[in-house]
């Protein structure tokens, strides 16, 4: 699959075509569908404005809705118990969504499947995500979502957003631009939230300015020219905007009282209890006030379900009644109106409740491996098991350039051991025991070759072999010998040489592990596994705690690659997806004062991954650079690939009516995001 992203076209003229001999009278719209579109086409793909649909089929669209909604809403915190009729919740312009199939009916619970809190819980999140934009399930065009059009200046330093009038948040209070000028000066910008600004909301190091230009115009003035703002939009789990009327009654900005309330709640100061509601993050993936507060808080969103309960054992979202999009005979979205999702830390009971038909939808932290087992229950669980190709899917392994050991920190500095450590892995076997033999010997390259042009095969490539000969000569040459002749290599000081590798099966398959670590005791390097949870994996890596990383290499397609930065640097990643070199990633952050000095390739890809991100993505400078950073990188190996372009596993159950198996598994894309979760309906 190759997937060519282009910067997305803006301001298209609507294209309106009317079957041959045709004519719809002012009326009723008709329901349309992607499987029967009546000829009628839009600016975007599978989706209309509402005076655009009316213009284009001649008619005049009226609203319903869930005939739950009330009952729903009563159960969302203390939302006002009478609602407005439905067209005065929806926006003035709310969004039109043709479904895929057909149009749908209301009710139900979806029941999801996840490890744990912070842990393989994305794929549920994505389902009910909103952000400004989003992906269409193409995966290559940019289409609106909150926002209603956006626009650039010529250079890429000025994007204007426009939203859309009288849209509101899950508590009917109004959505406007000041939501998202909050959202960046009063939380990104907070240093009571963020002792140190997040990297990926600066550019070139500096803050951007956000300024709202009316109730329903925003503007982001970027201090350097950076065209993959949109695609981080479009891609990205955090969410630019945030409830001021809600948030704002904590911060002492706003509210003289707010240290106060603070410590009448227990809170050390008003920065603490903002950020207990807060989050501390844009991250939904982390515990919210319903799981520690006695209070029935609910913090209103835009999107599609709002969160009413929450426990170590899960949590349960409704639909919000004020959601902004309808499908074309009117109805206000989502047709679903409960999401049920549980964690369950154990890989095999989780199997057996997919196996079962306990599980509706399931696609992160499946692996292909288990296909057979999926497959071969499909009739009595009632679900379909669907194959689909990944991005951003090949398990890396890296290790720790800034290890607290400094003997191990200058055996993982020499590329000769990292280069043998390559060499040593048999991927052939990998690829048939761990992937049933659908993927291919691939090294880790800083972004996807399914999603961009100037990563070769030779890139892919690189000490992917199966050389063992050669692995141990390079071992031998880092001075890295079987003194005592017990099978397995010293340090240099003579000391035996035990790596741990710490992994979570959210991030890859516990067999691979098996074999990799098999595959280096063949040539005398000791590498011990142990699994640990997602949060004790990642809590070890913040704090250079883990002698080596495993993780998935997502985050390196095209649209992620144009806005961050941080996978094209072998620094520390970030939080949820560690990388090595966590006090190069200090070294840079605090101008030099504190960390370790990274090498100097380090630092000529941490100038030309700032370049990279100023140029809109798959232009010829773009590519230029591009191709400079992964040699740099296949020249140094901090990485090292095993398998690549595996197919994935996506559960669905049966009873799940307008789904459409995935063009690509990813989390690049945010799951399910591109493929309009709120227009799938239960069926029974």
């Amino acid at each position: 699959m190759t997937i060519n992203l282009g910067r997305a076209a803006v301001g298209a003229v609507l294209v309106q075509a009317l079957l041959a001999g045709t004519s719809l009278a002012a009326g009723p719209c008709p329901a349309l569908t992607v499987a029967d579109t009546h000829g009628l086409v839009g600016q975007f793909p599978q989706q209309f404005e509402l005076a655009e649909l009316e213009q284009a089929a001649g008619c005049t669209l009226t609203f319903s809705e869930n005939p739950e909604i009330a009952a729903l809403n009563a159960r969302i915190g203390d939302n006002p118990a009478t609602l407005p009729p439905v067209a005065a919740r929806l926006p003035a312009e709310p969004l039109v969504v043709l479904p895929y199939q057909e149009i749908g009916t209301y009710g139900g619970t979806l029941h999801g499947l996840s490890n744990a809190t912070e842990a393989g819980t994305s794929d549920v999140l994505s389902l009910r995500h909103v952000n400004l934009v989003r992906y269409a399930d193409d995966l290559q065009t940019v289409v609106p979502n909150v926002a209603k059009s956006w626009q650039w200046n010529d250079d890429y330093t000025v994007l204007t957003v426009s939203l859309r009038e009288g849209h509101k948040w899950s508590d009917g209070a109004p959505f406007t631009a000041d939501d998202i000028v909050f959202w960046y000066n009063d939380l990104i910008l907070n240093d009571n939230i963020y002792p140190r600004t997040p990297a990926r909301w600066l550019f070139d190091g500096r803050p951007m300015r956000v300024d709202a230009l009316d109730a329903t115009t925003v503007q982001f003035t970027l201090p350097v020219p950076s065209p993959g703002l949109l695609n981080r939009f479009a891609v990205d789990y955090g969410q630019p905007f945030q409830p001021k009327h809600f948030l704002s009654r904590f911060h002492i900005a706003y509210n003289p009282d707010a240290d106060a309330l603070a410590a009448a709640q227990g809170f050390e100061g008003w920065g603490e209890l903002l950020n207990n509601y807060y989050g501390g993050s844009d991250w939904k993936d982390v515990p919210s006030p319903l799981i520690d507060q006695s209070d029935d808080v609910v913090v209103p969103t835009l999107e599609s379900h709002v969160l009413v309960a929450e426990s170590s054992g899960g949590r349960t979202v409704v639909a919000n009644p004020y959601f902004h999009m309808v499908d074309t005979a009117g109805n206000q979205l989502p047709y679903i109106s409960v999401i049920d999702e549980r964690y369950v830390p154990d890989k095999e009971v989780r199997n057996l409740k997919i196996t079962s038909g306990e599980v509706d939808y399931k696609v992160q932290a499946t692996y292909i491996e288990d296909f057979p087992l999926y497959k071969e229950n499909e009739g009595n669980g009632d679900y379909t098991v669907h194959l689909a190709p990944s991005l951003g899917e090949t398990v890396f392994y890296a290790w720790n350039t800034t290890h607290k050991d400094e003997g191990l920190r200058a055996i993982f500095n020499d590329v000769r051991f990292r280069q043998a450590m390559s060499l040593a892995l048999d991927r052939d076997e990998i690829n048939d025991v761990v992937y049933l033999g659908q993927g291919q010997a691939e090294q880790a390259v800083p972004a996807d070759p399914r999603t961009v042009t100037f990563v070769t095969l030779e890139h892919r490539k690189a000490f992917t072999e199966f050389d063992p000969e050669r692995a141990d000569q390079l071992l031998t040459e880092a001075g890295l010998i079987d003194h005592d002749r017990d099978g397995l290599r010293e340090r240099p000081d003579g000391s035996p040489l035990v790596i741990l590798l710490q992994y979570s099966n959210q991030g890859s398959p516990v067999r691979l592990h098996e074999l990799a670590s098999d595959n280096w005791r063949q040539v005398g390097v000791r590498v011990d596994i142990k699994e640990v949870t997602s949060d004790e994996y990642r809590a070890n890596a913040s704090t250079n705690d883990l002698d080596m990383t495993a993780w998935r290499n997502d985050n390196v397609s095209a649209p992620t690659i144009s806005q961050n930065t941080w996978r094209l640097v072998p620094t520390a990643g970030d939080y949820f997806n560690p990388d090595t070199g966590w006090e190069w990633a200090n070294w840079f952050a605090s101008n030099g004062t504190e960390g370790i000095e990274p090498p100097e390739d380090v630092k000529r890809l941490h100038a030309l991954a700032e370049a990279f991100t100023r140029h809109p993505i798959g232009s010829d400078e773009s590519n230029r650079i591009g191709t400079e950073i992964t040699d740099i990188h296949i020249a140094n190996l901090w990485k090292v690939g095993t398998v690549g372009g595996v197919k994935a596993p996506i559960i669905q159950h049966n009873r799940i009516g307008n789904f459409q198996p995935f063009k690509a598994v990813t989390y690049d894309y945010y799951w399910s995001y591109p493929y309009r979760a709120q227009q799938w309906f239960l069926k029974r």
